[in-house]
């Protein structure tokens, strides 16, 4: 759940992609097949595992930290190498990087599967990340290659239909598999797919490359980008546990802000950067991309508390955890066709200031309830904000197409694409460690106040860092246990509160920078 609905540009990346093999009758429908199945496992995986949280806690008896880095791992590898992967496959063959990265996704998802500790898992799930990094963007390269511009439109709604719905249906069916089997097989599901996957590909995908690509791959900048991305997010993840003064924490953040800062340096003198700097001369572009960090932080870091309030606090099933956001889900899918159809009413500017508004009204509602029914608590902030997130996606997608050249529609997509990523990415580092603020204090006040027993209260504050997840000794009185139990469900209710308004407060600024800074235009040209 840490990105429900596919980052934004994903069919810009497509359309930016000319044509240069065009499919047969036979072999159409089987590069929307392979692609399909390739971009939503790897989509799926960055969702499924949210949902596989609170089992993996318990299996493993790992905190809150561990969790961030089952997650971060992948997301993080995913977000620092998506741009160099696309270019890999531009150069040396996209479909011989997409099997590449499709076959050591199977082989990765293998290795999670069967992890033995926690730490091995995270691992896994890192070189998982570096896979998805080589097959989500030859994915969506190769339908662009493959079919002409006037059979793009069909393609492109075949694909986005069915990534809606193995999106729908993958969080259901990994909670299905939690609940009934293990939270192993959610990752073992990954390999008849890839095979399916790998079939298809090599039978029905040409080969194809961009001949215009000049110069090496910017492994520098890839280098400096990853590091910079590692040591920002493992000081914000291990800070709430080690404090600031940590020798390790301080390192880390430093190293991490000089990394990146070497990496624009970087970029200013590649002759193909990852980045092409220039293009964020265009006011439009930058807003665009400034609008995606806040919205995408706000989405993201907040999802990735919901299903642990759903299944830890509030009692739900995996399964029903996974179904929770389907609304979510039906409303990106359906409406992302109507949404297009306000960019030729209105411009993309005006749904871009009205659509963050809505979502940010959802992140607000979601802070209200503390459980309840579904249809009452959750249900109509799952809504709004699938009907604030729906508007946006569409008119993001254009804005960001015109507000360059059309020699840089491909980089523009790309970044925009990665920066929703990055976002995620900091946004899950940097809300762990308020939630852990939060639900430390109001921890502490709750079990004065439940005058829980010293013995008790020190249990609960050495597993402190798992937060809903603590475990109370099985003998004691039921009494006492109620009341602890009590004293950490409000705990964690607070932190969750704290997160949703402060999401609310992102949503709010991203829809400020698309009034400020995003204009109604055609395309312009712009340098790069």
């Amino acid at each position: 759940m840490t990105a429900f609905p596919h980052p934004p540009c994903d069919a810009g990346v497509i359309r930016a992609t000319p044509c240069t093999v065009p499919r047969t009758p036979t072999s159409a429908p089987w590069i929307l097949v392979a692609t399909v199945i390739a971009s939503s496992m790897a989509f799926i995986d960055g969702t499924v595992v949210n949902v596989a949280l609170p089992a993996l806690q318990k299996e493993f008896n790992a905190s809150i930290v561990d969790a961030q880095w089952i997650i971060e791992a992948y997301a993080l590898m995913l977000a620092a190498l998506l741009l160099v992967g696309g270019a890999a496959g531009d150069r040396y063959g996209r479909k011989r990087v997409f099997l590449i990265g499709v076959a050591m996704f199977a082989a990765a998802s293998v290795w999670c599967g069967l992890s033995r500790s926690v730490h091995e898992l995270i691992l896994a799930r890192g070189v998982q990340g570096i896979a998805a990094a080589l097959l989500v963007p030859g994915s969506l390269s190769i339908i662009g290659a493959s079919f002409p511009e006037h059979e793009r439109g069909k393609a492109i709604g075949m694909w986005s239909g069915a990534t809606a719905i193995t999106g729908a249906i993958g969080p259901m069916l990994g909670g299905w598999l939690i609940d009934h089997l293990s939270w192993r097989a959610a990752f073992f599901i990954n390999v008849p797919l890839a095979i399916l996957v790998l079939i298809a590909a090599l039978r029905h995908v040409p080969e194809s490359r961009n001949l215009r690509t000049k110069g090496n791959l910017d492994w520098p900048g890839a280098l400096l980008a990853t590091l910079g991305l590692v040591g920002i997010v493992y000081g914000l993840i291990e800070f709430p546990g080690k404090g600031w003064t940590n020798p390790g924490v301080l390192s880390a953040l430093v190293l991490g802000f000089v990394f990146l800062a070497c990496f624009f340096a970087v970029e200013t003198r590649q002759t193909a950067p990852m980045i092409p700097l220039g293009l964020f001369r265009s006011k439009t572009f930058l807003g665009a991309n400034l609008l995606t960090l806040m919205l995408y932080a706000a989405l993201g870091g907040s999802l990735f508390f919901v299903p642990l309030n759903l299944i830890q606090v509030q009692g739900y099933s995996a399964t029903a955890a996974g179904a929770a956001l389907l609304p979510f889900i039906f409303l990106m899918a359906t409406l992302s066709r109507w949404s297009g159809g306000l960019i030729d009413r209105y411009g993309a500017r005006l749904p871009l200031i009205v659509g963050p508004l809505i979502a940010a009204l959802g992140f607000a509602m979601f802070a209200v309830p503390n459980g309840g029914n579904y249809w009452v608590a959750f249900f109509p902030a799952i809504v709004i904000l699938g009907l604030g997130m729906a508007i946006t996606v569409a008119p993001l997608t254009t804005a960001v197409l015109n507000s360059v050249d059309s020699a840089f529609e491909g980089a523009a997509s790309g970044i925009n694409n990665a920066a929703s990523r990055i976002a995620i990415v900091v946004a899950i580092a940097l809300f762990g460690v308020i939630f852990a603020f939060t639900f430390n204090a109001s921890l502490a006040d709750n079990l004065r106040r439940a005058q829980s027993p010293p013995a008790i209260t020190e249990t609960v504050e050495q597993q402190r860092g798992k937060l809903a997840a603590i475990e109370l000794p099985p003998d004691i009185d039921s009494t006492v246990k109620a009341a602890a139990q009590g004293a950490i469900r409000k705990a964690f209710i607070t932190g969750y509160r704290w997160i949703m308004v402060i999401s609310a407060f992102l949503a709010l600024a991203s829809g400020v920078f698309a009034w400020v800074l995003i204009e109604n235009a055609d395309r312009r040209s712009k340098l790069a």
